[in-house]
């Protein structure tokens, strides 16, 4: 592999490279001199040049968190690497050196602008993330198929300059017209505008080719937005709770590891109609349940509101004496009148730690009132859902029964059919094996109710729990995580006012004496 720098032995990146480089491009003169003195974070670092510095390997860019452009041409490094923490990086260079893959840009979802120009790849990759890349330079590479432009067709919505010269595909006879047909969204190529005249002359030539791309784009685009819908519709009925009660997927975990059970029957209708009605009581208690913490959190919203409005007032009344009181210091010079006046400040600040605290305790008091009526409402809720949806449920054991009884009826009939040979050509190898005495069909049609009932006995479960949870986990929060810090904040930035309140008259007071 030839390198840049023959006779060089290569730069390991080191803190002292980092600060080296770091302090020589930050501030000159005084402030220069002020900032290497204190010394300089890496994170307060927003842009680093490290070209022709021989790095073979990137390596202690953890610490520049911060870094949105990062200049490292003209090394000779093999491999992308240890940029992960670059997150906010927008502006990367990385040409001229002996890169082969592209590889470890995942992180760097912010990158707008990429050069890799003259390195050595040979495939355009692993780029799934750089959703906001507008201008990418891969020009001298070793990139020979045109098929590689393929991989560029997602990143039309920002993507709009590319240099792609001297590459070796770049000496096919059509390769301007392969990109304007299959990267129409671009504006400027090889750092030439990239006309209407040659996206058309593209089109015409490639038009077979494209069709069939925006038909599979297509398909694909609606099977995404297919995946898209269920997956959200999976959230919603799992914060329904519901998940588990869709037709599908409660006759799917019911016969899951019951192999001889689906060989005995099909599912019976009956459990088909509880099912679903059971999903759409959930889905209902479920926005019943939203609707309530909505409206809780509008009456608490409301209330603290309404309480800083009030609070608010209090000090821009404050604010008025306190101009009041600061202009009459300022402006006499006897000791005396300078004391009564800091003492009457001092009164009036502590009166306005009483209404301040009067009113946070008055709010304390209002949201504690909320609060318990929202808890005994919501377990009232809770209450009901658990009490209607138990009853379902014991619908569906009863539907379970009912279907086990259809179950062994079938059973008798089908042994009597099998044993006269009427269903040889009919019935499978499989539930023939099933059939083979009486007690081996009676124990796997047992087994397999059985298997029914821990199911449904599970899932009730689940629920319940779930839903007891939430339910605490709500209360919880709302009391410790909300309330309690809450006014814990309110209290300290209460004191914290006053204390500034009354420096700034001490302070005063010196400079009047």
């Amino acid at each position: 592999m030839s390198y840049l720098y023959d006779t060089v032995e290569p730069t390991v990146i080191s803190d002292d490279l980092l600060m080296e480089n770091v302090e020589d491009q930050g501030p000159v003169g005084v402030a220069g001199k002020l900032a290497k003195d204190e010394g300089i974070d890496f994170w307060e670092v927003f842009s680093l040049r490290l070209d022709y510095k021989n790095i073979l390997r990137i390596d202690g860019m953890w610490e520049f968190v911060n870094l949105t452009k990062l200049q490292m041409d003209n090394n000779i490094i093999e491999r992308i690497e240890g940029l992960e923490k670059l997150v906010n990086l927008v502006w990367l260079d990385l040409s001229f050196n002996n890169i082969e893959v592209i590889e470890g840009l995942d992180t760097l979802t912010k990158l707008e602008d990429l050069s890799l120009f003259n390195n050595h790849i040979a495939r355009i990759e692993n780029m799934d993330k750089l959703v906001n890349l507008q201008i990418f330079s891969i020009g001298n590479n070793d990139l020979k198929d045109l098929d590689n432009l393929f991989y560029l067709r997602p990143f039309k919505k920002n993507l709009r300059t590319l240099s792609l010269s001297n590459n070796p595909f770049c000496k096919h006879a059509d390769y301007k017209l392969f990109v304007g047909a299959y990267l129409p969204f671009l504006e400027f190529l090889d750092y030439r505008l990239l006309d209407d005249q040659t996206r058309t002359a593209g089109y015409e030539k490639f038009q077979l080719q494209i069709d069939t791309i925006l038909d599979d784009e297509k398909a694909a685009r609606i099977k995404e937005e297919e995946a898209e819908r269920k997956a959200k519709e999976f959230e919603y009925n799992t914060k329904a709770l519901m998940e588990k009660m869709t037709v599908d997927h409660l006759f799917d975990s019911l016969y899951e590891k019951d192999p001889e059970g689906q060989l005995l029957n099909e599912m019976p209708d009956k459990l088909n109609e509880v099912s679903e009605k059971i999903f759409k009581f959930g889905v209902e208690e479920y926005e019943n349940r939203e609707a309530e913490v909505a409206l809780f959190w509008e009456c608490v919203n409301e209330a603290k509101q309404e309480n800083k409005e009030e609070g608010m007032k209090i000090l821009d009344d404050f604010q008025l004496e306190k101009k009041r009181i600061f202009r009459e210091i300022s402006v006499t010079t006897d000791p005396k009148v300078v004391e009564d006046k800091v003492n009457d400040f001092h009164k009036r600040a502590t009166e306005l730690w009483d209404k301040l605290m009067g009113l946070e305790m008055t709010l304390v008091d209002q949201l504690e009132e909320v609060i318990q009526l929202f808890d005994r409402n919501l377990q009232d809720i809770v209450a009901g859902f658990l009490e209607q949806l138990q009853g379902l449920l014991a619908s569906i054991r009863e539907a379970e029964d009912t279907h086990n009884e259809r179950v062994l009826e079938q059973v008798q009939v089908t042994s009597d059919l099998l044993l006269k040979g009427e269903l040889d050509d009919i019935v499978s190898d499989e539930l023939k094996q099933l059939f083979v005495d009486k007690d081996t069909v009676s124990n796997a049609v047992q087994t397999s109710h059985d298997t029914h009932m821990l199911k449904i006995d599970h899932t009730e479960d689940d629920i319940v729990g779930r839903i007891k949870s939430w339910m605490d986990t709500t209360m919880k929060t709302i009391h410790e995580e909300q309330e309690i810090k809450r006014n814990r904040d309110r209290v300290i930035e209460i004191c914290r006012v006053i204390d500034h309140f009354r420096e700034e008259i001490d302070n005063l007071e010196m400079v009047a004496q």
